[in-house]
């Protein structure tokens, strides 16, 4: 996106340069245009005019930063002002003519500048470079992304909170190894989901921190001589500082790598939430359903209901871990500072934000919109054996067993309710005493789906009172 302008030069008075092709752009070392092939492969406005209103919000900070030291006249800051609102009016209002020969949108932005208010705009780039001019539109826009995403991620969580809420006492079976294990409440698993999310929003969090330093004014690689304020712009930027150091600030771009990594994980975390769904949904779970808002039919099966929605989800983690794998072999091998290559990471970036744009959306439709099969749930507990721990831990309370001793014990009589072909809840005591002859009547109140729902009561636990307590805490924490 970005060469090494030469930016640590200020225009001489009443001069600015033509703007009809790139090689006048780039100055006089260049005799001839470029191939039509290395034009279309140079070129990055394509995409990167994403960035036209940080490239104009960073411009406005530098040039009020160069009035304010005096580098250039505040006649010229205050032409520079009204021509940079009026090129991002004709942006916003779709009346800007983007043009590749400019190759990127500093240069449109720059060029579209010079119609306007003529020798001024040649100012503007005085001590910088598009090297730290397009790392500080970059962070900008990450910056305003991540935001974006937290609050999209904060609304997921709200619709699961909601739903938990609901489903407080609603029992189902657990889970392990997609195998029968312990009941649970359906609240208590969406809440699983709520505590991903929130490290999730903890990541970009931690990721918007990192990378809120100002960028401008490291010019091309090795800083300015010209008496610039680095703090002013931060400032006026919302930075929390200026980069340290000028070759680091032009030459990384780790902030758009640790923010793809964030994305790769809620991505991940959004597909198992999506897979579940898809699961839930099936014939032989029934757990779930969802409304024609969120399923597709089929071109031959006029039965069918399709998680599509769920099922895209799913897919587009793949993207999203995918562009992160790309950027990350893209940067291993570039020496410092800036190289050309340094220009392929916009794309990846913003693929990932309008993937999770979408799918965000897309699973907070789907959690507000999905319908609890109560009873498919209830009697998916009838299976498995799913009172075999509170089985075990029975005989280690009341008869003071080892755990492992009774563990080996509640092994024994499952095997027996499996070649009996029955519940544990449908052996009889004297069936339970051959396997231990002390095991009392009292065992009976223990193997009840709902009573071992309800012994659940360690914090964090699956109890209702649990659940319902740990959806007040998740209000007061996420929302």
């Amino acid at each position: 996106m970005a060469r090494d302008a030469a930016a640590d030069q200020a225009p001489a008075a009443g001069r600015v340069a033509t703007t009809n092709t790139a090689n006048e752009m780039w100055g006089g070392r260049f005799a001839a245009g470029p191939a039509a092939v290395m034009a279309k492969i140079n070129q990055s406005i394509s995409f990167d005019k994403r960035l036209y209103a940080q490239d104009i919000r960073a411009s406005q900070a530098h040039a009020a930063m160069l009035v304010a030291q005096g580098i250039i006249g505040a006649e010229d800051g205050a032409a520079i002002r009204r021509g940079l609102d009026q090129v991002l009016a004709e942006i916003e209002a779709g009346e800007f003519r983007f043009d590749e020969a400019l190759e990127d949108i500093h240069m449109n932005v720059e060029a579209r500048l010079a119609q306007l208010i003529g020798p001024s705009a040649g100012r503007l780039h005085t001590a910088r470079s598009r090297n730290d001019q397009v790392a500080t539109d970059f962070r900008l826009w990450v910056r305003d992304a991540i935001d974006r995403h937290s609050a999209q991620v904060q609304a997921l969580q709200a619709a699961l909170i909601d739903q938990a809420e609901r489903h407080a006492a609603t029992v189902m079976p657990g889970f392990t190894h997609l195998q029968v294990a312990q009941p649970v409440t359906f609240g208590h698993h969406l809440l699983a989901y709520v505590e991903m999310l929130g490290r999730d929003r903890g990541r970009l969090a931690d990721c918007r921190k990192r990378l809120n330093e100002n960028s401008l004014g490291s010019a091309a690689l090795a800083g300015t001589s010209f008496p610039i304020d680095r703090h002013a712009t931060a400032a006026t930027l919302g930075f929390d500082r200026p980069t340290a150091n000028s070759l680091d600030a032009v030459s990384d771009r780790d902030f758009a790598i640790e923010f793809m990594a964030a994305a790769s994980v809620l991505s991940m975390h959004l597909s198992r939430l999506a897979e579940e769904l898809v699961i839930w949904t099936t014939d032989a779970f029934k757990f779930v359903s969802l409304s024609d808002a969120f399923t597709t039919g089929s071109s031959i099966m006029p039965q069918k209901r399709n998680p599509d929605a769920a099922e895209l989800v799913r897919a587009k983690s793949g993207r999203v871990i995918g562009a992160l794998v790309g950027l990350l072999v893209m940067m291993k091998g570039l020496p410092l500072a800036y190289g050309k290559d340094m220009q392929e990471d916009k794309e990846p970036t913003f693929e990932v934000s309008d993937t999770l744009d979408l799918s965000l959306a897309a699973m907070t439709g789907m959690i507000a919109d999905l319908k609890v099969n109560e009873a498919a749930m209830r009697a998916g507990t009838a299976r498995g054996f799913i009172t075999a721990t509170d089985l075990a831990d029975w005989l280690v309370r009341r008869l003071g067993l080892p755990f492992r001793q009774a563990h080996h014990i509640t092994g024994s009589i499952v095997k027996l309710a499996e070649d009996r072909g029955c519940g544990l809840e449908d052996l009889s005591l004297a069936d339970m005493q051959t396997v231990e002859p002390a095991v009392t009547g009292e065992v009976f109140e223990v193997l009840s789906v709902d009573r071992a729902v309800e012994s659940r009561t360690s914090f964090g636990g699956t109890s209702p009172a649990q659940v319902r307590a740990q959806v007040a805490a998740a209000r007061e924490r996420f929302l």
